[in-house]
């Protein structure tokens, strides 16, 4: 695997973090973070976990820490992963559970107002998080979470808000906890953040995490709006929190370091923009940009703009695609042939089926994977030499994962391959 990947293992191990005096995050438990703060007489919960499983594991730390009733839980989006373990956290109660006034009890499908292909999402989800694959081997984390993680009950605990928070967002007062929940939305529409000004915490939902913005999902989403989710980070610097808490990865300490990561995040989603958007005016096609945008060297470099969650060329196709639809300008783009029937043609052109594979073959064995993919996937097209060429996918998706740095992108790549092996 990608060297950077083998780190995250050590990363992501499991700890109850103190934040301040009587707030706390529960690190490494599940794909996303859990936070509390303890009031006077009762506790408020921020985000559950993604499984029922995992919230148990947590409340038993935090039980360990006080057993004050929790009264309230803040749900900061309602993404699967934040939602799920709400019911044990409730622990056989009523607590209330707030939300934004935008949130959706269909986790799936938040930022979209239309019906959505469930089984095609649900098929690209378990691809994209490598649900089922091998620990550690197969899957490691996935980006911004550990690999290592209990799933039982996955979207089992769920409850639905109580209160719902309007654009105009609300200060509260639980338990002598002085809390300020403002509307920001990023990854989401419906995010929500929870400000703590006496301690300055600031609980950023999945606005913010170590690694590239997750602008564009392969398990699909509709289009996550980039510059809202930039002015977003100018509207978290303005609080000036000392401690970020995101929604994934570890908590952010200083005024100065928090600051500076913001801005970077800011200004990568910027740049992603405006170089898409000046190559779109210059005429190029959406390929050609998803090969040509990058990050410049200084923002690069920062650990939390690798991209182990979220990919720039998956970003620069999103944009292209949210903002001017499917057309890339180019007229041969607007009514391409049928893959079969441009298959066909292809491998009469180049001399014949098994001379595509002996060339699919060589891509693969000189590390060519992706032309090597391509050529097959014409093979596959006209079904021919279908038995060999989907075992060579496999083989040549499970070499292509090798390398990869993105999470997602790794585990979509094995997770297939498993899949044209015969497996689950």
């Amino acid at each position: 695997m990608h060297p950077e990947l083998k780190a995250h293992p050590e990363y992501f191990q499991k700890e109850i973090v103190q934040l301040a005096d009587n707030v706390y995050q529960a690190f490494g438990f599940a794909a996303s973070n859990v936070y509390m703060f303890v009031g006077d007489d009762g506790v408020i919960i921020v985000d559950t976990s993604e499984t029922t499983a995992a919230a148990e594991n947590i409340l038993a730390e935090f039980r360990e820490i006080t057993d004050l009733p929790i009264t309230t839980i803040i749900l900061t989006h309602s993404h699967r992963d934040h939602v799920s373990g709400a019911s044990v956290f409730a622990e056989g109660g009523a607590p209330e559970i707030i939300a934004s006034k935008r949130y959706s009890e269909d986790s799936l499908f938040v930022a979209s107002n239309h019906p959505q292909p469930v089984k095609a999402m649900q098929v690209r989800t378990k691809r994209q998080f490598g649900i089922g694959l091998s620990y550690p081997d197969e899957i490691v984390g996935i980006g911004v979470g550990p690999g290592a993680r209990p799933l039982k009950g996955m979207g089992a605990g769920a409850l639905p808000p109580t209160q719902r928070i309007g654009d105009e967002g609300t200060k509260l007062n639980l338990h002598g906890v002085e809390l300020e929940l403002v509307m920001a939305p990023g990854e989401t529409p419906d995010h929500m953040v929870v400000w703590c000004p006496e301690k300055k915490v600031l609980i950023c939902g999945d606005n913010f995490y170590r690694s590239f913005p997750n602008l564009y999902p392969p398990r699909g989403t509709a289009y996550r709006d980039f510059d809202t989710w930039a002015d977003t980070m100018d509207l978290l610097m303005s609080f000036g929190p000392v401690v970020l808490g995101p929604g994934h990865t570890k908590a952010v300490f200083g005024a100065e370091k928090i600051q500076s990561d913001l801005t970077d995040y800011r200004d990568a989603i910027r740049h992603i923009v405006d170089e898409t958007r000046n190559g779109m005016d210059a005429g190029l096609t959406i390929d050609e940009l998803a090969h040509k945008v990058k990050l410049p060297d200084h923002l690069a470099e920062k650990p939390h703009l690798r991209e182990y969650y979220g990919r720039i060329d998956f970003s620069v196709r999103a944009y292209f695609v949210g903002t001017m639809g499917w057309f890339d300008g180019n007229p041969t783009s607007m009514a391409p042939l049928a893959p079969k029937d441009e298959a066909a043609r292809f491998i009469k052109m180049a001399g014949g089926a098994p001379t595509v594979l002996n060339f699919a073959e060589k891509a693969l064995a000189e590390g060519d994977f992706q032309w090597a993919l391509q050529l097959i996937d014409r093979l596959l097209a006209v079904e021919h030499e279908f038995e060999a060429a989907t075992q060579l996918k496999a083989k040549t998706l499970r070499a292509h994962a090798v390398s990869q740095i993105n999470c997602p992108t790794r585990h979509y790549y094995i997770q297939c391959a498993k899949e044209l092996e015969g497996g689950a």
